[in-house]
């Protein structure tokens, strides 16, 4: 079997946030360190941070976690052409990729790795984690469809993949809200470090 892969989104400008927000202190480290960490604890076999906006705060923290890093030129069209970054700039032999938002430290491993098992075990080539009904991340593409996201349109994002190839979707319910849970403002950021 080829490599389970991650690409980390990390190039946004934190616009609604107002400074960075994958170096906010979470839980005695960065942000984005914290969900890097996550990820390491689980079976991916590979990690890749897309950088964009403040890479040259970042690429030292990524640099010290040991995970590979990629620069999306075009980070101001939005969050897709990050996506796409990250895609084509995964190793060879990928067999399948979960996408991750920078500011998501409450994915834990045991939920990285039942959407892999998932996978795994059924015949669909998109899986997304669900929680009470609610689609979450990290989304699962199989490498069938890296040339599908090249051609999906910036406006509609990634999540219109799996309206395009609805028939190949697959939910699996967690049961954990954290695959919800984001911070785009530092109201988020309060209230969500007080409660972690």
């Amino acid at each position: 079997m080829g490599e389970i892969c991650a690409i980390i989104l990390a190039a946004g400008e934190s616009k609604r946030m107002g400074f960075p927000k994958m170096l906010l202190n979470f839980n005695g480290s960065t942000m984005l360190e914290n969900v890097i960490n996550n990820i390491k604890g689980s079976d991916i076999d590979n990690i890749l941070v897309v950088l964009g906006s403040g890479k040259d705060d970042l690429i030292p923290l990524v640099t010290d976690c040991d995970v590979n890093y990629c620069y999306n030129d075009n980070f101001k069209e939005g969050m897709l052409s990050s996506v796409k970054c990250g895609i084509r700039n995964l190793p060879h032999g990928t067999d399948a990729v979960l996408i991750f938002q920078g500011d998501q430290p409450f994915i834990h491993r045991d939920v990285i790795n039942n959407v892999i098992r998932f996978y795994r075990n059924s015949e669909k080539g998109i899986v997304i984690p669900v929680c009470n009904n609610k689609r979450g991340h990290p989304l699962l593409a199989d490498r069938k469809y890296f040339d599908e996201i090249e051609k999906l349109d910036d406006k509609k994002g990634l999540r219109s993949l799996a309206y395009l190839f609805s028939d190949d979707v697959s939910e699996i319910e967690t049961g954990d809200n954290g695959i919800l849970m984001d911070f785009d403002t530092y109201e988020d950021y309060i209230a969500n470090n007080q409660n972690k």
